[in-house]
């Protein structure tokens, strides 16, 4: 009962989001004229754009395979890239992408995959996707002083809490993991002054919970120093998975035939807004991003900026969203065998 108020709180609140994206982005505008300039976008040019999206997904879902190998778990491809779409539908339907783990964790137990596995491989595949923005925007910060002040003039606020933010976060999950004693000490002192506070009731199950966690935080630790060869295999496909995504926008430019911006350009401009949005509370950065881009794109589409902005968001998290819930829905046909059996025996009607 609890679950699904949750998710029916989760869809109100994207529902609202979405509504205020769209009435804040096409207020005033002349919606006949940005569809013809939509219309007039070369469709060849989009195939490799879905291309991008479609590798954003199946990147994740092999490194979840690569390293549920380096366990020795004979999982499918196949069924990693379920587990990935699963993750990303999640992520992209709920504030701050909270929801995606958790859902991977439960379609991972029904293929049997222990839950300290699971949960060490998705804490070190959330590592390396957040690393990946912190080298992206301190790089961009430290050797990109003239990008940032020709074309992010107007959002380096936004910019610089962004990667204040995923600095922080990354910042966090390796002390956790590095450091577990000194963070269960942290936590458990935290906990109990929130009781002697009477924040929080006293609950002796509680603090046996959190010393499980530092169980697992502790075996991700012990992984990430005996398979370094894995872990820096892991982050070139994260980067390599990663930028194709980005570079989605850079097919959207060609589209519409225009020349001028480089494509590594158009590609860390894009970079930018995921920085800038990516550990913020609305989901899929929904608002943000699309202001964003109507900001720093300006002098990269011109007249086209906002069916490049519909375009571009459309493949990068719209696109996402879509093949991700496609195959979501496989996922909760075949994954388990409750599920593989019920498949079957429609199979046989």
């Amino acid at each position: 009962m609890q679950s699904k108020k949750k998710m029916m709180a989760n869809a109100a609140f994207l529902l609202f989001i979405f509504t205020l994206t769209v009435y804040g982005i096409f207020h005033g505008e002349d919606l006949h004229a940005v569809m013809n300039a939509m219309a007039q976008a070369d469709f060849y040019w989009l195939i490799p754009g879905v291309g991008c999206v479609v590798f954003f997904i199946w990147g994740e879902s092999i490194i979840i395979w690569y390293m549920m190998h380096s366990f020795q778990i004979p999982v499918k491809k196949r069924t990693c890239f379920l587990f990935s779409s699963v993750g990303f539908f999640f992520s992209c339907i709920t504030p701050s992408a909270s929801g995606g783990q958790p859902m991977q964790l439960y379609y991972m137990k029904k293929e049997k995959i222990s839950l300290p596995v699971s949960t060490v491989i998705l804490m070190i595949v959330t590592i390396t996707y957040k690393a990946v923005l912190v080298v992206t925007g301190l790089g961009i910060l430290i050797f990109g002083q003239g990008f940032l002040h020709h074309y992010l003039k107007g959002i380096l606020p936004v910019f610089y809490l962004g990667i204040g933010l995923n600095v922080f976060c990354v910042s966090a999950m390796l002390v956790l993991v590095f450091h577990p004693v000194l963070t269960k000490g942290i936590m458990v002192n935290g906990l109990k002054l929130l009781e002697r506070l009477h924040l929080l009731k006293r609950n002796e199950n509680r603090l046996t919970r959190l010393e499980q966690s530092m169980n697992l935080y502790h075996a991700t630790a012990v992984y990430l120093e005996n398979h370094k060869k894995v872990m820096a295999i892991v982050l070139a496909i994260t980067f390599a998975q990663r930028f194709a995504l980005f570079a989605a926008t850079w097919f959207v430019y060609r589209s519409f035939h225009l020349h001028g911006t480089s494509p590594d350009v158009i590609i860390l401009l894009q970079a930018v807004i995921s920085v800038s949005v990516d550990m913020l509370p609305l989901p899929g950065g929904m608002g943000i991003s699309e202001t964003l881009f109507l900001t720093i794109f300006q002098p990269v589409f011109g007249t086209l900026l906002l069916p490049g902005m519909i375009l571009s968001r459309g493949l990068g998290y719209y696109g996402e969203l879509l093949i991700s819930a496609f195959f979501t829905i496989i996922a909760q046909l075949t994954i388990g065998d409750k599920a593989r059996n019920t498949l079957n025996q429609m199979k046989k009607l």
